[in-house]
């Protein structure tokens, strides 16, 4: 099993959290309901799916304005393969078609693409247009965006510790050098700042295995509304919602308002 590389780091401090108050630098979505949006209206999953796709449009165009760094969308999960298999080939046609049809317009907008998870089990042709996509959006200094497809939180930390444990039996690196920053840059999207708003949709309340270690300390936001329905005023809501929070990271609130000041 590979992993792809990390994606070039951007400028700054990556592992600063957004103050609070402020605009979450790094916004992680788990896409959630479109199945249940399509069975509601009598249609098949894959109507669903192909709705998600509008929603995903609006929410990208709103992060861009909103001056986010980095949008990850949880598309497909290393469980997903469980699904019916008609509705995994037709997920697969999706996304075969969006790296088709969309990468031109995310690197007209300045937006650089990165697919994160274990790419080998997905066609060649499928590799071949996320190898494009990357190479074509890689110098871009706008929104990151992230896709997450066939991508696992515990699948991420391992192959991080696969590759640290594989430096010491090479004498590159000491057992005792291994710590929280070691194992940090290994993981996936390991140049952009930590996650600090998570949203999941449909009113599920839980993080399925997505960006576990990204997330030690993220926001959680969950909402109701089926993924076709999330919109980009659903998403300020989000936000508005994340801006409101007081982030102690462990820290009291005198410390908070003092490390503040």
């Amino acid at each position: 099993m590979t992993s792809p590389q990390p994606p070039k780091p951007r400028p700054g401090d990556s592992d600063r959290a957004a103050p609070e108050g402020g605009v979450p630098r790094h916004v992680a979505i788990i896409m959630d309901g479109n199945n249940r949006w399509a069975k509601a209206r009598g249609l098949s999953g894959v109507r669903g799916h192909r709705a998600g796709v509008e929603a995903v449009r609006a929410v990208i165009r709103r992060a861009a304005e909103r001056d986010i760094e980095t949008l990850t969308l949880f598309a497909f999960s290393s469980e997903n393969w469980k699904r019916p298999k008609a509705e995994v080939s037709a997920l697969m046609e999706l996304f075969l078609m969006a790296l088709k049809r969309e990468v031109r317009k995310l690197h007209d907008n300045g937006i650089r693409l990165s697919i994160i998870g274990d790419r080998e089990a997905f066609s060649s042709s499928i590799q071949r247009h996320i190898a494009r996509a990357e190479a074509l959006t890689a110098d871009n200094q706008g929104l990151h965006l992230v896709i997450a497809a066939n991508y696992g939180g515990r699948w991420d930390i391992a192959g991080a510790a696969r590759r640290l444990a594989e430096r010491v039996a090479a004498g590159e690196l000491s057992p005792a050098a291994i710590d929280e920053p070691a194992l940090d840059r290994e993981v996936c999207l390991a140049g952009d700042a930590p996650v600090d708003l998570c949203i999941r949709t449909s009113g599920e309340q839980r993080i399925s295995n997505f960006l576990l270690w990204q997330m030690a300390y993220a926001e959680l936001h969950f909402t109701p509304l089926l993924w076709p329905d999330f919109d980009a005023e659903a998403f300020d809501l989000a936000l508005a919602d994340f801006q409101r929070r007081k982030r102690r990271f462990g820290m009291t609130d005198e410390q908070v308002e003092a490390h503040d000041a």
